[in-house]
């Protein structure tokens, strides 16, 4: 429904400018997300050589960071336009993409929880793999260490886990000092220690195990966040619902607009 201060029919600035609002908000965290993630590429040195991305085995959060920020910033850009300059074509291009990216979350809320058993399979692999990568890439390093502090957890299943990379393994043909060892951030905080002692998991493997529950976490990373989505299934889902209810926004923004555009364009034929 269109409501107009005069006969003939007009484009409503509180969408327009609401639209544009809406957008310059994402197109500038987009820019904020490029320029974190070349700045990380710049300091490792991945923007004067673009091979050292093909030869990295596991996950390089930067990627993420780029692609998030590279969907935001051309998104936003052509809310930001489309609002303007009252552009047809962008403004569904923006509606249109923001439809399909709301249509992929719901699936995959949907398949991951009917198919729950084959998502742990490959949360599984997909950990294991960044294991034994762990010392390649620094951004990986501090995202296990930070999954690891956070959740209380060493490595996927269990502490043994870390056996698949090759400085922590227990094999006798190891040369390395961290063999046998975990990370430090699979050890047990202790609060007399101002300093965190990066050499606390040294050798913890070769002891028994019997011994492990005083000096390191023994719950995989798996089991520990299973443990703990039940625990806070409130704050994911609000979190949901809130992101879709900005989607849901975003898309009646550009629709409504979408609509008066064409409405003022019919009224002009005639």
């Amino acid at each position: 429904m269109h409501y107009y201060r005069y006969s003939n029919p007009e484009i409503s600035c509180w969408y327009k400018y609401l639209l544009f609002s809406y957008n310059i908000i994402f197109w500038l965290a987009g820019v904020a997300f490029l320029a974190a993630g070349l700045w990380a590429w710049s300091e490792k040195g991945v923007l004067s050589d673009l091979t050292k991305v093909t030869r990295l085995h596991g996950f390089d959060p930067v990627v993420l960071v780029l692609v998030v920020g590279g969907v935001m910033f051309v998104l936003g850009f052509a809310g930001c336009v489309g609002a303007l300059r009252e552009n047809i074509c962008l403004l569904k291009f923006f509606c249109g993409a923001i439809v399909l990216i709301f249509t992929l979350e719901l699936a995959v809320a949907v398949l991951a929880f009917l198919f729950q058993d084959w998502v742990r399979d490959r949360f599984k692999e997909f950990f294991e793999n960044n294991i034994k990568s762990y010392r390649d890439d620094i951004d990986l390093q501090n995202l296990i260490d930070s999954l690891q502090k956070i959740n209380h957890c060493c490595g996927a299943q269990g502490p043994d886990d870390w056996d698949l990379n090759i400085y922590f393994n227990c094999s006798t043909e190891s040369k390395s000092r961290e063999k046998c060892g975990v990370p430090f951030s699979c050890c047990v905080p202790d609060p007399a220690q101002k300093v965190v002692n990066t050499q606390c998991g040294y050798d913890i493997r070769a002891q028994k195990k019997n011994q492990w529950d005083n000096l390191i976490f023994t719950k995989g990373c798996i089991p520990a966040l299973e443990a703990w989505l039940p625990r806070n299934i409130y704050i994911v889902a609000g979190a949901f619902i809130a992101i879709s209810l900005l989607q849901i926004f975003g898309i009646f923004l550009a629709r409504s607009l979408i609509s008066d555009i064409e409405v003022v364009k019919a009224g002009h034929l005639f």
